[in-house]
């Protein structure tokens, strides 16, 4: 029996992902309701009648032509790349199929399969090197220390069955969503563990924040127009463009609908002196944990708030049963030239381990129209 692949309610795929210990949050279908400009569908792999996987797919319809789209699947489907029992591609046509006859000329998909990890010591070994003669450029040029057989299996299968990657910007980017991301696992540790993982640096700082008088609590939705100030000013400093105050309240409505605790958005503010000094958001589903924004105001910086709140997100991803909490994205730079690097420098600092995935990779159902695209959009950039 071949699986099929049809259009489910957004109900019954949040009921089939509360069965799984964890999925991206970009994969809740009530993410669909955050991207602006986007038609999201909820689509369903069946055995027979048997759901056996998931995708959030978000339809981003051509100007102007309504009937054609770029279908997009943000670190997904959900579906078992491992099993004995079916071949990748016997995911993937029936998808192909299904986003054609809904006017697809292009699918991009970025699934959340881990191909290659580097434990902190690793990375801070090559760290130790960067800049010497004949040192690694970047982490794909250091031996892994674990590497993933069936990732490898999907990306050969996607490879010979016509699926590519869009070519590297550099420095490890290239895909809308982070191929290279920081992991600290909190699986079988205590607290006690964990903070001993850090670095002195990131210890000190903990510390430093707390003997400052640094307070940190949990926010509400009406907090986030606090957030939204310090974020303005962050964008500002750090030289990119912030989003809206009306995406993070979407984001809220979207993250914390009743779906009996499984997924959550927390937005943390650290405060000093009775004013905001910084703020992050954090995000969870089942038992993983995501470092998703932060916020920081260039005058409170000698009192460490950013290393208080880490530390607070921590704790309350470990309370909840957390086995990963996720710093999100990375570069693959060990150039000491690059700005960059002082990113992975920061991330190494709690201790943890560095993960590469498989990346995003684009299937044209139409050439011509996937080429017309790319094109519009090179422009658009520009």
């Amino acid at each position: 029996m071949s699986l099929t692949v049809r259009t489910i309610s957004a109900d019954q795929h949040a009921r089939w992902l509360r069965s799984r210990p964890a999925v991206s949050f970009l994969q809740l279908p009530s993410w669909a309701d955050v991207k602006v400009g986007w038609r999201g569908e909820s689509v369903g792999w069946f055995d027979g009648d048997r759901l056996v996987g998931t995708a959030l797919v978000l339809h981003r319809p051509v100007p102007k032509v309504r009937r054609r789209s770029l279908s997009y699947i943000p670190e997904g489907p959900v579906v078992d790349w491992s099993s004995s029992r079916w071949r990748p591609q016997d995911w993937l046509d029936p998808l192909l199929e299904h986003c054609k006859a809904v006017g697809a000329f292009q699918v991009k998909m970025g699934p959340a399969l881990a191909t290659s990890r580097w434990d902190c010591a690793t990375v801070k070994a090559a760290l130790a090197e960067a800049g010497e003669p004949n040192a690694p450029a970047t982490l794909g040029q250091i031996t892994a220390d674990w590497h993933s057989t069936a990732a490898r299996e999907v990306i050969e299968a996607l490879r010979s069955s016509g699926w590519e990657q869009p070519e590297s910007s550099g420095a490890g980017f290239g895909d809308v969503q982070p191929r290279f991301v920081y992991c600290v696992s909190l699986q079988d540790r205590t607290l006690d563990d964990v903070f001993a993982g850090f670095n002195q640096l990131w210890r000190r700082n903990v510390r430093k924040a707390e003997k400052s008088g640094v307070v940190v609590r949990l926010g509400s939705r009406e907090d986030l127009a606090d957030f939204h100030r310090v974020y303005v000013e962050t964008a500002e400093r750090d030289h990119f463009t912030p989003r809206g105050q009306v995406y993070f309240e979407r984001m809220w409505d979207a993250l914390n609908s009743a779906y009996d605790g499984y997924h959550e958005m927390t937005l943390h503010l650290a405060e000093y002196e009775g004013h905001l000094a910084a703020a992050t958001i954090m995000i969870r589903v089942g038992n993983r944990a995501w470092y998703s924004y932060g916020a920081s105001t260039t005058a409170d910086r000698d009192v460490r708030p950013s290393n208080a709140l880490q530390w607070d997100m921590i704790t309350r991803a470990h309370a909840a049963g957390c086995s990963v909490y996720d710093l999100r994205g990375i570069s693959d730079t060990l150039d000491p030239a690059n700005h960059l690097l002082g990113l992975v420098r920061f991330k190494v600092g709690s201790g943890g381990y560095a993960q590469e995935y498989i990346g995003e990779w684009d299937f044209a159902l139409r050439k011509t129209w996937a080429r017309a695209y790319a094109a519009y959009s090179a422009r658009a950039r520009t």
